[in-house]
């Protein structure tokens, strides 16, 4: 029997003792079952086939406030509350000094449910309107500043991985960036190491569909959070890109599940980079 599979029972079993208490007003329905148990599975998944877990670790956890964040939060305290997650988790929000943040939410939300965290006030949002002119393209400067502030984070606290919820979509739509405008074949991985050799980033939402995270996110109620910054700003690329994969997938339904499969199944010898493939090596093995 698979480790997923002997999970399968272990979770079957656990469901009728509970789960964790943000859980507590989630619906009863068929439906919510399915979706709730189709994000663990593709969690699951993720965590082991790209071998994520090291039992006894502490995880930085990022929560934006955005539902994928919480979507994401949700679902490792449900594998950690059933047994099937053997690390510790410490929940961090990055107050990045944006217009009309509410500060009371994330602390509230997370002190009700009795989850360990860390909110860091950090003023990148003045940094990035200063060096960047009215109508340009905030997300790469303020992602930067935002993951070396968490990078700062995760290693102040003892962790050796900081948690990202960035999803399927993600990283498709990242490939697909990097096709277009990069000239290069790259999409997000699951997992990478920081520059510095230090923290570990881990995305274990990879093989989530954002669909499905909206539909978690709605079904228990989260206190989201919009973002004013990037968020607020139209005509960026990866809306146009999303706009692009939305649409293939509404006249082929399942496109982006086998989009994210073959991103893990490839064929050097039928692309055209010799670093990967010894194509004059060819040459050598040809028949008289």
């Amino acid at each position: 029997m698979t480790d997923i599979a002997m999970a399968d029972k272990i979770e079957e079993g656990a469901v009728s003792e509970g789960a964790h208490p943000i859980f507590a007003n989630a619906p009863r329905s068929v439906a919510f079952n399915k979706l709730r148990k189709r994000l663990i599975r593709n969690t699951r998944e993720a965590l082991e086939k790209f071998a994520m877990v090291r039992a006894g670790e502490r995880w930085l956890v990022a929560l934006s406030g955005g539902k994928d964040s919480y979507g994401m939060l949700a679902i490792l305290l449900d594998l950690k509350w059933r047994g099937l997650l053997p690390v510790d988790l410490l929940v961090c929000n990055l107050d990045q000094g944006q217009p009309n943040f509410p500060k009371h939410v994330l602390p509230g939300f997370l002190t009700g449910l009795g989850i360990e965290h860390r909110i860091e006030y950090r003023d990148t949002y003045s940094i990035v309107t200063d060096k960047l002119p009215a109508g340009a393209t905030y997300c790469s400067l303020c992602s930067r500043l935002r993951r070396g502030n968490l990078y700062r984070i995760a290693q102040e606290e003892g962790c050796s991985a900081l948690v990202l919820g960035h999803h399927r979509e993600d990283s498709l739509e990242t490939f697909f960036m990097n096709l277009f405008h990069g000239g290069k074949l790259a999409a997000m991985p699951p997992r990478l190491m920081n520059d510095e050799g230090t923290v570990e980033v881990l995305r274990p939402l990879i093989y989530c569909a954002e669909d499905d995270l909206q539909k978690f996110s709605d079904a228990l109620a989260f206190p989201i959070i919009p973002c004013d910054l990037c968020g607020s700003q139209d005509g960026l690329e990866r809306n146009a890109t999303k706009a692009m994969l939305d649409g293939i997938e509404r006249r082929m339904p399942g496109r982006k599940d086998v989009m994210i499969r073959a991103l893990g199944n490839v064929n050097p010898s039928h692309l055209l980079d010799p670093k990967l493939f010894d194509f004059t090596g060819l040459t050598d093995r040809r028949t008289n």
